[in-house]
């Protein structure tokens, strides 16, 4: 297990010591202004003595993710569910839902703060606009991709559309959803930040503009350690889940190897 985890992580583990050591040097050679390019290590001591006030920014940030992305869950699979079972839905629907990718959330995000204020149901909803897609498609297609032999199998059983939809279809889907629910973990935290950018009583991203209008440099990259740390925290326990759910997949992946 040990040497699996080393030949995975080893290289990305020593290629970001390698990139931490250089920028450290670098900027303590005096070649850029530590006031504008901050050493990782100025960044830690910020990030531990502003805790105090970036843990409740965090906390703001980690809300509006998680309630961004369980809406967008809910309604990501109800909309593969009904692109599934609805063939004319889905000719309907889904070029419409890809046609939706192309509005830049960036115009749009200002527009939902003017309408409905500053407070967390924008930022919500600008979340769910950024995991909508990769969830909704992975399932839908997921759905569409099921085994056709346990389909054609349940059909001379004389099931029904929803017995093969929730014996053979939703568990089949399982993997692609999740896979769908990695990529919105990361693209969640994105939402949020923007969202408290365009305006916001508190997050990291208003915490960010602010530090930044104060010049505070070092703090702005504290801030941005804490999103990363939060995106993979989202996607690690995203994982998690997958493997508890779905011991089987992982197990018949592991014997593939």
């Amino acid at each position: 297990m040990k040497l699996r985890w080393l030949a995975g992580y080893g290289p990305a583990f020593v290629l970001g010591v390698t990139i931490l050591a250089f920028w450290e040097l670098y900027v303590r050679s005096g070649q850029i202004s530590a006031e504008v390019l901050p050493t990782p290590i100025a960044i830690v001591r910020a990030l531990i003595d502003h805790w105090d006030v970036i843990s409740v920014h965090t906390l703001q940030t980690l809300l509006e993710t998680v309630l961004g992305m369980a809406a967008a869950t809910v309604f990501g699979l109800l909309l593969a569910i009904t692109l599934e079972i609805s063939r004319w839905s889905r000719r309907a629907i889904y070029p419409v839902l890809v046609i939706s990718q192309t509005i830049p959330i960036i115009a749009l995000a200002p527009l939902l703060l003017l309408w409905f204020g500053i407070d967390l149901g924008p930022k919500v909803f600008v979340v769910a606009l950024y995991c909508f897609f990769p969830i909704a498609v992975a399932c839908a297609d997921g759905l569409a991709d099921a085994e056709p032999e346990l389909i054609n199998l349940l059909r001379s059983m004389r099931a029904s559309r929803w017995q093969i939809l929730w014996l053979v279809r939703l568990p089949g889907a399982m993997p692609s959803f999740f896979s769908g629910l990695r990529i919105a973990a990361t693209y969640g935290v994105t939402g949020a930040i923007f969202g408290e950018y365009v305006g916001a009583y508190q997050g990291l991203g208003i915490y960010m503009q602010l530090s930044f209008n104060s010049h505070a440099i070092v703090l702005v990259f504290a801030a941005i350690l804490v999103t990363a740390a939060l995106s993979l925290l989202l996607f690690g326990l995203v994982s998690l889940i997958e493997r508890i759910a779905l011991p089987w997949y992982h197990g018949s992946a592991i014997r593939r190897l």
